[in-house]
């Protein structure tokens, strides 16, 4: 998964002529969550693969086990797992996401606990170099707290969406929380839209990359519905935590005593804060009762399936 770079420039607050200020005063914070939530996924990653025991478990069938110099930590055979990782029981034993057992298992929390998961070295390794790119500069930018709430609820959302339309196999990965990040970082662009220089190239590149991401999950074997629920959940939350003061607002402090003072934030951003609440209060609401009621999202929309997989001659979307 690529990442945009979106700056405004220099660190400090610089006047650009005799009547216009161009702010780049905020708050610079220190990224600590973001490698905190790094070190999490290749702890757990360790975890899983000392719990699936390779030497021990694998019967031969596919072959065998790969990186043999790791004993217990090595790897399944590259036909049963071409990611270099563990086996699906095992990733199903330790949380990963599994409609039938959330719903009639009575266990909601692998919709939290699949996020922490991943099918092997390469999806780690992509995600995690992701994540650094993405939520470094995020967090630089608006904190821990606003950041942790994004890749929490955008993975929770990605979840819930492919819960509703991928029943009979098992999913993981972060990558519904990325795509969270990722959709934060487009509203963010445009809730902020004026404060920004090189606005409509800004824009571009990052719907490009979104698009670009998003056309690699209509692959076989790749969660794409977990990046759309991500993405949706992100970008709506975006409008609510990442708001920026104005201009008008931001370089009052040069401004005479006498000189009339515009207000925090235009009128339009409160009207994006108000509706994308409501939309996510009803999309999560919605979504989890659908889920719990045991629903199949493809009953309700039968072309939705070609949203994370289109078959061609080369390969089929039934697995």
């Amino acid at each position: 998964m690529a990442s945009a770079d979106l700056e405004r420039g220099g660190a400090k607050a610089r006047r650009a002529n005799d009547n216009f200020y161009v702010d780049n005063s905020d708050h610079e914070w220190t990224s600590w969550l973001i490698p905190i939530f790094v070190v999490a996924n290749v702890a757990v990653f360790v975890v899983v693969m000392y719990v699936n025991n390779c030497p021990n478990n694998n019967l031969g069938f596919e072959g065998g086990c790969v990186a043999k110099f790791l004993g217990r930590l090595s790897f399944q055979p590259l036909k049963e797992n071409p990611l270099f990782g563990p086996s699906s029981s095992t990733l199903d034993k330790l949380g990963g996401l599994e409609w039938y057992k959330v719903v009639h298992g009575h266990q909601a929390w692998r919709l939290v606990s699949c996020i922490w998961l991943h099918a092997g070295v390469i999806h780690l390794l992509a995600n995690m170099l992701s994540l650094v790119f993405i939520g470094i500069r995020l967090e630089q930018q608006f904190g821990f707290v606003r950041v942790g709430i994004l890749y929490m609820l955008s993975g929770f959302g990605g979840s819930i969406l492919s819960s509703l339309f991928i029943q009979k196999n098992i999913s993981v990965g972060a990558s519904g929380a990325l795509f969270g990040l990722l959709g934060a970082m487009l509203s963010e662009l445009i809730t902020n839209w004026s404060i920004y220089s090189n606005k409509v190239a800004a824009l571009f590149t990052l719907v490009v990359i979104i698009a670009i991401n998003l056309a690699v999950g209509i692959l076989p074997h790749v969660d794409n519905f977990a990046h759309i629920g991500g993405f949706l959940a992100g970008l709506l939350l975006g409008f609510v935590l990442l708001l920026r003061p104005q201009f008008g607002w931001v370089e009052r402090q040069y401004l005479p005593a006498d000189a009339r003072v515009r207000s925090k934030h235009k009128s339009y951003q409160y009207v994006l804060v108000v509706v994308s609440l409501i939309l996510l209060i009803v999309g999560f609401t919605v979504g989890l009762v659908m889920l719990f009621k045991g629903e199949n999202g493809n009953d309700h929309c039968s072309w939705c399936h070609y949203l994370s997989c289109v078959p061609t001659s080369k390969w089929k979307c039934d697995n």
